[in-house]
């Protein structure tokens, strides 16, 4: 009999393992950070092998906690950071460069001149992307051009592409299994997510030859076992998704119109579509929300550029803060009568905005401007930021408006109670926050366990989730459009 399932949630900073019980408890946690390596400006990497070290680590580490062993275990799920992309030897393993990773921003130069040569609108009615570094196609396009004799060793078949799902599964599986799920396939800028296959005329613009790609495969099915000698015995692999649409599943949102916003140094909102993939006319992304059974599900995203990394400059860059913890009480303590608002453009502005090239900036401020007031203006922007996102969703989507009556959170800063009381009063609508936290990680034991029959089909999960605690609005309109306003205001004298 087996007692758990192992989720491997495999990150930008570390990488974690959690072993969850039938009624979704945690039974143990592990967690190894790992070296970030920035070569250049703009330029960010990762060495494979400290990947692949420290979630073999953290396994281990989690079924040794718990007294498991290999025969303990239903399953193994994995989510991990999305469009990073690895390159290497199919017969050595050996990787070719280091994994380019999804903040890399290198080959903004190819997507500005594959933008004014006019690509961007079919890749977009093909992919539901749009043509920015961020995605991992121009990534493995650069590697193919620039790692001595990449091209010539993929055009006979000597090496192998993917993402960090891909790369986890062939050394779990030693070597045996080259293969990533559809939600992993959909951020690559290669994949049609209509007709469910790699595409050949975006094979062919980007230069990517089909012998390097892997196989995709729903998020929950038999992907393989590992390797026995990894953890005493062979464990069968069968979730994998990417780390967005995992906390989408961890959250319970099977639904179509059921929304989830996941809180951490950035901010990621998905929007459950159904079976229908939403083009969007304000730059939201359109991608696979999961895959079961050969049919498959899509979501809206948008992307926030700075959620929890403005309460980290609180406390590094002003030190008005000792711990993020602090951040609601001192917002808690501001002046009502003054409107600060920060719009925290330090890498630019994500979704719906796109831009890049944007800074941050400050407005309202006044000589009694202090601690408090910039703490709350830096929460808020979180929340006015997640309203434009919510605000676009609807746009897109006629039947959004009826659906997104609660949206559910997770992530570090989901965890203070006056930014979700906020941001249920800048929504106007209830923000769940559940019992588990560790959505993420959920997600992807879910897809593992549901192809065991350890966890049950989609629609009895949804008794699984549970609620920790639900935020109403109590904000008075007036103060609501006052705030929104000045919100809109900041942001068009930032980008005018």
């Amino acid at each position: 009999m087996a007692y758990y399932v192992l989720a491997i949630d495999q990150g930008t900073t570390s990488s974690r393992a959690i072993l969850f019980r039938p009624d979704t408890s945690i039974a143990t946690v592990a967690q190894q950070e790992f070296a970030q390596h920035f070569p250049a400006d703009g330029e960010v990497e990762h060495e494979p092998d400290d990947l692949w070290s420290s979630t073999l680590a953290t396994c281990r580490g989690a079924l040794h906690q718990a007294g498991a062993t290999a025969r303990d275990i239903a399953a193994i799920g994995i989510a991990n950071q999305r469009e990073t992309t690895l390159l290497w030897d199919r017969a050595s393993g050996r990787p070719a460069h280091r994994a380019i990773v999804w903040q890399d921003r290198r080959t903004a130069d190819l997507c500005a001149r594959l933008k004014s040569a006019g690509h961007e609108a079919a890749l977009t009615a093909k992919t539901g992307l749009l043509l920015d570094p961020y995605f991992s196609g121009t990534k493995l396009a650069w590697l193919l051009d620039n790692v001595a004799d990449a091209r010539e060793r993929a055009a006979r078949g000597q090496l192998a592409f993917g993402t960090v799902d891909t790369y986890l599964l062939w050394r779990l599986t030693g070597g045996r299994v080259h293969a990533t799920d559809a939600t992993n396939a959909s951020r690559t800028l290669l994949y049609d997510i209509h007709a469910g296959r790699w595409d050949d005329a975006l094979l062919a613009l980007f230069g990517v030859p089909r012998s390097v790609l892997p196989e995709v495969m729903d998020s929950s099915t038999a992907f393989g076992t590992t390797d026995p000698e990894l953890f005493g015995g062979a464990i069968p692999i069968c979730g994998i998704a990417g780390d967005q649409q995992a906390a989408l599943i961890g959250q319970a949102c099977f639904a179509p119109g059921m929304i989830k916003a996941t809180y951490g140094t950035g901010s990621f909102v998905l929007l459950n579509t159904g079976r229908v993939p939403v083009a969007s006319n304000n730059r939201l992304v359109t991608t696979v929300a999961y895959q079961l059974g050969g049919a498959r599900s899509y979501a809206l995203e948008g992307s926030i550029f700075v959620a929890g990394a403005a309460v980290q400059w609180l406390r590094d860059g002003l030190a008005i803060i000792k711990s993020a913890e602090e951040s609601g009480a001192l917002a808690q303590e501001a002046d009502p009568s003054q409107d600060v608002v920060l719009v925290p453009a330090f890498v630019g502005l994500g979704a719906p905005h796109w831009r890049p090239d944007a800074r941050g900036a400050l407005f309202g401020l006044t000589r009694a401007t202090g601690p408090r007031e910039l703490a709350q203006a830096a929460l808020e922007s979180v929340c006015f930021q997640t309203a434009d996102l919510l605000a676009a969703m609807k746009a897109d989507w006629r039947d959004a408006a009826g659906a997104m009556k609660t949206l559910r959170v997770d992530g570090g800063m989901a965890s203070s109670d006056w930014t979700m009381q906020r941001l249920a009063d800048i929504l106007d609508s209830a923000v769940d926050r559940p019992q588990v936290k560790e959505t993420t990680a959920l997600g992807a034991a879910y897809l593992a366990g549901l192809q065991t029959g350890f966890f049950p089909e989609p629609d009895r999960f949804l008794s699984h989730w549970r609620l920790e605690r639900r935020f109403a609005p109590q904000m008075e309109a007036a103060e609501r459009a006052r705030k929104l306003a000045n919100w809109a205001s900041a942001v068009r004298r930032l980008l005018g």
